[in-house]
């Protein structure tokens, strides 16, 4: 019964270190067997040889043990307090060259040594006491001015402020009390110890040290980091309206929708109609990228003013004008005019626009009503068919890039708009597709191709059928000139032969007509 009990306590404690090991509180090699010792020889039996050559004998290096899990955290610990004290080290070097300069070390300028122990504690223990004067504190603090004035006069008192977040600013912050030109004290300082300085000085109520940080915030620049640093700590220091002066810089009178509509499309009207090529793209880019910020990364600005859907939709009209005047103009035009030229580039222009303004919309999340729109353009698609395609090609983008935003899932729209831009478009798209790739502009073709790929068989299948016949033979004639959709090809062909979808009668083969 004994040898019982003694088996199972030690099943117990084995399964116990086991558990332990696989936490990583016990090494590997602390329950290895421990290596054989080697047998004591006689000293006759001992012989004298000289040392093998490593080349002729293997060496079996002692490999060191993985970390446990306690010895990590042990690591880190000791890592952290190293920081921990590296920090505070470089706090009272800075702490010490502030207080070398200090006014109230020199005793003979303000009448002997200071008769308030002022004593300044971190959270982490670190504590610095400085000799300041009652007057100096009671004259430029109202904080100090009602707590000292309990005490009485004419004896040494001690105060002491604890908790503090930086030591180095409140120090920095009484020697500011002993300065007449905080100005020229302040100068140099980066913006972030400014705030920390004017959110003390706003707690011990130092009147001039506010006011100081506040002319200095207005008057240097800000970086985009210490912008949002400025809106967020002087909207929660209560301040009344001495801050008004610093904000100007960011905030302006409420607007209305409608004013913002109108400086909207000032702007992408100017950039529509810029003289400039170069600087009508960087200007393309850079509002198509202030259009696109994420409105979240401001919340500290209020309400975000966007561009209606109204207005975008008014400039896709006015494109839309354009390029059916130019076209128009250019169907009726002699070939041997010299201006002939400055048209076709005139209709490469305004289709360059109208792109623009179509990625503007999708990025929007709005541009399901220029699929219908542009699917109605019938005249424009007759006249895109009368002018040599070295001219058209850049207006067969802006319908590639409709069937990419659909074939992405970016736009959303009924079956029947789908089959009507295909149905006006997508003979233009093919005539085109060889310069688009040849264009000095990137294509990427194979996005172009997934997108219209997806978009065809989005489509019922008779008309899937029709259109990708269609293609069939066009590919064969083109090559490619024309689109790669075989993809498309080949679920067609799968859906239709292979795994054929009956819901109460037979599936029978459609004919339809390829749209013209």
């Amino acid at each position: 019964m004994a040898y019982n009990q003694s088996s199972t306590t030690y099943s117990k404690s084995k399964n116990h270190v086991s558990t332990m090991l696989k936490q990583g509180f016990i090494p590997d090699t602390f329950l290895s067997p421990p290596p054989n010792k080697t047998p004591v020889l006689p000293l006759s039996r001992i012989s004298l040889s000289p040392p093998t050559s490593p080349n002729n004998s293997t060496r079996h290096r002692p490999t060191r043990p993985s970390p446990t899990l306690l010895e990590m955290m042990s690591d880190e610990q000791t890592h952290q307090s190293k920081l921990a004290l590296e920090n505070r080290k470089r706090a009272q070097e800075r702490v010490s060259r502030v207080l070398e300069t200090a006014p109230f070390r020199n005793p003979g300028e303000w009448g002997g040594f200071g008769d308030v122990k002022l004593t300044v504690a971190a959270r982490d223990g670190f504590r610095v006491s400085m000799d300041v004067h009652r007057g100096v504190l009671v004259g430029r603090s109202r904080f100090f001015a009602d707590k000292l004035s309990r005490s009485g006069g004419g004896e040494a008192v001690s105060v002491e402020i604890c908790d503090c977040d930086d030591v180095e600013v409140y120090v920095e912050a009484v020697v500011m009390m002993y300065c007449e030109d905080l100005k020229s004290r302040l100068m140099g300082v980066d913006v972030s110890k400014v705030l920390g300085l004017l959110k003390v000085s706003a707690a011990i109520m130092f009147d001039a040290g506010i006011m100081s940080c506040l002319e200095y915030l207005e008057a240097v620049p800000w970086s985009a980091e210490e912008e949002g640093k400025v809106v967020s700590h002087l909207s929660q220091l209560e301040l009344d309206d001495s801050v008004t002066d610093v904000l100007k810089r960011v905030s302006a009178e409420p607007s209305t929708s409608s004013r913002a509509d109108d400086i909207f499309s000032g702007l992408l009207t100017g950039v529509l109609q810029a003289k400039d090529d170069k600087a009508r793209r960087e200007m393309k880019t850079l509002i198509s990228r202030l259009l696109r910020e994420d409105s979240s990364d401001y919340i500290n600005y209020g309400n975000r003013l966007d561009i209606s859907k109204d207005a975008l939709y008014n400039l896709c009209h006015r494109c839309l004008s354009s390029l059916v005047l130019c076209l128009s103009e250019a169907t009726c035009m002699d070939e041997s005019r010299q201006d002939r030229r400055v048209l076709m580039g005139e209709i490469a222009r305004e289709a360059d626009n109208m792109q623009w303004i179509v990625d503007i919309l999708i990025a929007k999340k709005c541009g399901d009503e220029f699929v219908n729109l542009w699917g109605d353009q019938k005249e424009l698609a007759l006249l895109h068919s009368k002018v040599p395609v070295m001219y058209r090609h850049e207006i067969s983008r802006i319908t590639a890039q409709l069937c990419i935003a659909i074939g992405r899932g970016h736009i959303l729209v009924h079956k029947d708009a789908r089959y009507s831009l295909l149905s006006t478009w997508l003979e233009a798209l093919y005539e085109d597709f060889g310069w688009m790739k040849r264009a000095g502009r990137s294509l990427d073709k194979k996005l172009v191709e997934d997108g219209l790929s997806h978009t065809i068989l989005t489509l019922p299948l008779p008309q899937q059928q029709a259109i990708l016949l269609n293609w069939f033979h066009r590919f064969l004639n083109k090559g490619d000139d024309c689109p790669n959709i075989q993809k498309a090809f080949e679920v067609w062909w799968r859906r239709t032969f292979i795994r054929q979808y009956v819901a109460e009668s037979q599936l029978q083969m459609t004919v339809c007509d390829y749209p013209n």
